[in-house]
């Protein structure tokens, strides 16, 4: 019974070894990546609609031509609290050290450089979905913005969750590069690219399960907001009645068909994509009109 059990043991154990292997991190090397020469007026494009400036610098920094990306943002969530990093120009403190497959090791893996897992907080399970080219223009506008000596700060997590070993194994259920919904034309297709590649809607407005992976089943059909923040609201058709001309006007004024105003997170993601073109605030309202509709 003993040997049964020293065998059950060690092949329990070797199994475990053998799954954190195959989930190690991986970043890209240069070698696998195509040379791309970055634009930085278009790479601010990215960084509107990417949302960047909403959680790495202070509130009212979206709105600036070069703000300041010292982190510092702490995030509440059932599974500890998140600080978010310094991601100027810095290149001790902030990672204006990183080459293109640096940064594309962060954003489509989910991985630092050094070979590190970076948790979900970070939404990687969005950006996965960027163009290269995209993310080589970010890179370049990235590396414009002002530097910060802001010392990163860890984040506050309790075990299991502060071991980073198990997010290679979350992310081969989650981590997942195809979109989610249909694009039935050219002007949809581009607002999926900014809602489900850059603008990160789902994060926010797509319920998730225990593991808290997002439940694709209702796909933005609304969710309860981290840090006691309101529920962001369910934006299919099912709920969202506006016409595809109000909601691309919410999403560059703040105002609703009612009058109201956006407030708390929302306030900060109009700053960004308020200043996009309207071709694409029209794009995003084309693509939400096209959701399945959820009650």
């Amino acid at each position: 019974m003993r040997r049964v059990l020293t065998l059950f043991f060690l092949l329990a154990i070797g199994g475990l070894a053998l799954a954190f292997w195959l989930t190690r991190p991986l970043p890209f090397t240069a070698e696998d990546l195509p040379p791309l020469k970055g634009d930085a007026i278009a790479g601010r494009q990215i960084f509107l609609a990417a949302g960047c400036a909403s959680c790495h610098a202070d509130r009212g920094a979206e709105a600036q031509q070069a703000p300041i990306l010292s982190g510092g943002r702490r995030l509440s969530t059932e599974f500890g609290e998140f600080i978010t990093p310094n991601i100027s120009s810095d290149p001790v403190h902030g990672i204006g050290s990183y080459n293109l497959a640096g940064l594309a090791s962060v954003l489509k893996r989910g991985v630092t450089p050094d070979g590190r897992h970076l948790y979900p907080v970070m939404p990687y399970t969005t950006y996965t979905r960027m163009d290269l080219q995209d993310i080589a223009d970010l890179k370049a506008f990235l590396d414009d913005l002002p530097a910060s000596d802001e010392v990163p700060q860890p984040h506050e997590l309790s075990l299991p969750w502060s071991l980073r070993s198990g997010i290679g194994l979350w992310k081969k259920r989650y981590l997942d590069s195809n979109f989610v919904g249909a694009a039935p034309s050219e002007r949809v297709e581009r607002g999926r690219y900014l809602a489900e590649a850059l603008g990160h809607c789902a994060e926010c407005h797509t319920p998730r399960d225990r593991f808290g992976g997002l439940d694709k089943s209702r796909w933005m059909a609304g969710a309860p907001g981290f840090s006691g923040r309101a529920e962001a609201p369910n934006v299919t058709p099912a709920a969202l009645d506006w016409s595809r001309d109000e909601i691309a006007w919410f999403l560059e004024s703040g105002h609703s068909p009612r009058d109201e105003i956006a407030s708390n997170e929302m306030e900060a993601v109009i700053s960004g994509l308020g200043q996009l073109p309207k071709d694409d605030l029209e794009a995003l309202a084309y693509y939400l009109a096209s959701l399945a509709p959820i009650e």
